[in-house]
């Protein structure tokens, strides 16, 4: 039998629907939802005079926030080295940034017997 520990994300009691195998990268993934969720606020307090709806908001949140090391050259006047990153679907339909982080919990599935 075999015993696989899978990191998952919770944010506001919810899961989302990504596993991680490593905790490491299941805390970066967090880390991003909370700076997508940070520029959301950011945008929308920011008085533009343009309309956007909350899942406009939330998915250029996300892009920038999965994009942060390039946003960041461009902003100093540096052009990009890579091109930028493709959110999936899921991603952008995920509300995440409209809520808080709860961190990790380690899910254990187990294989039967496989020997």
């Amino acid at each position: 039998m075999a015993v696989i520990t899978k990191y998952v994300v919770v944010r506001n009691g919810v899961e989302i629907d990504k596993e991680f195998p490593i905790k490491k990268d299941a805390e970066a993934y967090d880390k991003m939802l909370d700076a997508a969720e940070n520029l959301a606020v950011y945008i929308k307090d920011a008085g533009l005079e343009i309309d956007l709806d909350g899942r406009t908001i939330d998915a250029i949140s996300i892009f920038l926030a999965n994009n942060g090391p390039e946003v960041t050259r461009i902003l100093k006047g540096l052009k990009p080295v890579a091109p930028p990153a493709h959110t999936p679907e899921k991603e952008k339909k995920n509300d995440a940034p409209a809520v808080t982080a709860k961190k990790k919990t380690p899910a254990a599935k187990a294989k039967p017997k496989g020997k």
